[in-house]
């Protein structure tokens, strides 16, 4: 068993995030064919839960991408359920303070640096049978930062023993300071927000991962210290090309209308 996102890691290169939010298993394997470094299927907001998640991850049994996912809350039950099922890394939403990254964190590994449970049934069968050795050395554990509470404790946050790295949620942050949910965010406090982040994170050798809403203002969280960068989602990447696709035929449809009525 090896987590291929720390070899990324230890050649200094950034991790290539995706987002899956509807629960189907065909779109699961083609993005597992397109390259991405890892794969995070969203029980929060996405659409899928922990019966389709399984077909889902089985398509990426043969995809060099990692599975992660996004669970719907930081409960002990559905960490240990999706570790169980086989991803690799684990999101939490709205971890607000150092106490309940404590807790998220211990959900993730085995005694006895945590409290999971042992029963990894699929795990096992893909990861191996010395998955209960190595497990706690692989799974990666990221906390959401994405509230002025959690930005206001991010040194305790950061300060806990074995959590991975801190994860921004850019939209739900925005909210939390009275403004429009947004990605790409350049405006303070929410930018400065985001650059304290990626350099605290340094200085606590944690993971800072960010959502963003585009290739460009994924390069420039590179650029700023970011070693995880997520870049739209299925559901996105559908809905934006087939918006493109209709805008551009409407306005060739209208332009030919005008050209035929002179």
């Amino acid at each position: 068993m090896k987590n291929n996102l720390l070899k990324i890691l230890g050649s200094n290169l950034p991790i290539i995030n995706t987002w899956l939010s509807l629960p189907n298993s065909f779109v699961s394997e083609a993005f597992g064919k397109m390259g991405w470094d890892s794969i995070t299927i969203d029980m929060q907001h996405g659409q899928n839960d922990y019966q389709s998640s399984i077909p889902m991850l089985q398509s990426l049994s043969n995809s060099s991408s990692v599975p992660m996912v996004r669970v719907p809350w930081s409960e002990p039950g559905i960490i240990m359920k999706m570790l169980d099922i086989g991803v690799m890394g684990i999101i939490a939403p709205m971890i607000n303070n150092k106490e309940d990254c404590e807790k998220f964190v211990s959900y993730c590994y085995y005694p006895p640096i945590g409290q999971r449970s042992f029963g990894p049934m699929r795990a096992q069968l893909i990861h191996g049978s010395d998955y209960f050795q190595n497990a706690n050395d692989n799974i990666l554990s990221f906390a959401m930062i994405e509230t002025k509470e959690a930005v206001s404790n991010l040194n305790e946050i950061l300060s806990v023993k074995n959590l991975t790295g801190v994860y921004i949620g850019p939209a739900d942050m925005s909210s939390s300071y009275g403004l429009q949910p947004k990605f790409d965010i350049k405006e303070d406090p929410i930018f400065s927000n985001i650059k304290l982040i990626a350099k605290k994170a340094q200085e606590y050798n944690k993971i800072a991962g960010i959502h963003t809403g585009s290739t460009a203002y994924a390069k420039e969280m590179i650029e700023l210290g970011f070693n995880l960068v997520t870049i739209s989602s299925d559901f996105r990447a559908m809905t934006t090309f087939a918006q493109n696709l209709i805008n551009e035929m409407k306005e060739t449809n209208i332009n030919e209308s005008k050209s035929d009525t002179y």
